[in-house]
């Protein structure tokens, strides 16, 4: 997908097969991103009636941080039906915003699009892998 207006992230999420929630962590102090990245998931839900935002604080709701693994705010934790450990840090703003809505779109999908070869390979994995990508913007 390659959304660059409104219209396009509205087309883009139009046919969600399933609900998904933005599980959006923040922080009152010290989080000078928080509140565009809010905005930013706000704007989302609003496009589409299938996507909610719930929000919890990283020091207030301790149990929701560790049940979610979140590790700094802001935070966006992608969750459909199950949770696929989708997770975005920082304020998810031009590319970063097409991967969020492609990870909607990925996660009320219930597929991963992978092929049969990679579910074998991957069922084999015996121990958690955390898969971690950095984005500078430029």
């Amino acid at each position: 997908m390659d959304a660059r207006t409104p219209a396009d992230l509205e087309a883009a999420l139009a046919d969600l097969a399933a609900p998904v929630k933005l599980l959006f962590f923040t922080r009152t102090f010290g989080c000078d991103t928080c509140g565009s990245a809010r905005r930013i998931v706000d704007s989302i839900a609003s496009l589409s009636d299938r996507v909610t935002v719930e929000e919890f604080n990283l020091v207030l709701d301790k149990d929701e941080v560790r049940d979610y693994g979140i590790r700094r705010a802001p935070a966006i934790a992608v969750v459909g039906e199950a949770d696929t450990g989708i997770r975005f840090y920082g304020a998810p703003d031009g590319h970063e915003l097409v991967s969020l809505i492609d990870a909607i779109a990925l996660v009320a999908s219930r597929d991963s699009g992978l092929s049969g070869e990679s579910r074998a390979r991957l069922a084999e994995v015996e121990q958690p892998i955390d898969i971690q990508v950095f984005v500078t913007p430029t």
